[in-house]
């Protein structure tokens, strides 16, 4: 095992049981954290709706997210077979709906960068899931209009 794999292996964990419980208390109660967003895709084996906090990327209406371990993502490769998502940026905000794009020649670490500049909770995100990161991918997302 190489030292990617241990790294995605070790993150992997840490997000299953330390920090993805209480983000996901968080947003059950109404309490969205600061610079975080929710994405519901649809699982590409169970058809049923999947929620996985996410950085808040919303940039009018497009939704850009930087998936930490790239296509070992199993909400990429959710997205790779059903791109219909629902996306919701605060817990007094909807969800909107859109059509996912998953972008393999951007620059995710530009992405991040350029991301980080317009608030100081997104940067923190955007900081804190880079230093987690194996293999990052930027994705796209397309809200759909009239939300």
């Amino acid at each position: 095992m190489n030292g990617s794999d241990r790294k995605y292996r070790a993150v992997r964990l840490l997000q299953q049981y330390v920090v993805n419980p209480p983000v996901r208390l968080a947003w059950s109660l109404g309490l969205a954290p600061p610079g975080d967003a929710q994405l519901e895709t649809i699982g590409r084996h169970t058809g049923r709706p999947h929620r996985t906090p996410i950085c808040d990327g919303l940039v009018g209406t497009t939704v850009w997210v930087i998936a930490q371990h790239g296509r070992r993502s199993d909400y990429v490769r959710n997205l790779a077979r059903d791109p219909r998502v629902r996306v919701r940026t605060g817990s007094r905000t909807g969800w909107r709906t859109g059509i996912a794009h998953i972008l393999d020649g951007d620059d995710p670490d530009a992405r991040r960068r350029e991301l980080g500049r317009i608030d100081g909770w997104r940067r923190l995100c955007l900081s804190a899931s880079y230093a987690m990161s194996t293999d990052p991918l930027t994705i796209r997302i397309d809200l759909d209009p009239g939300h």
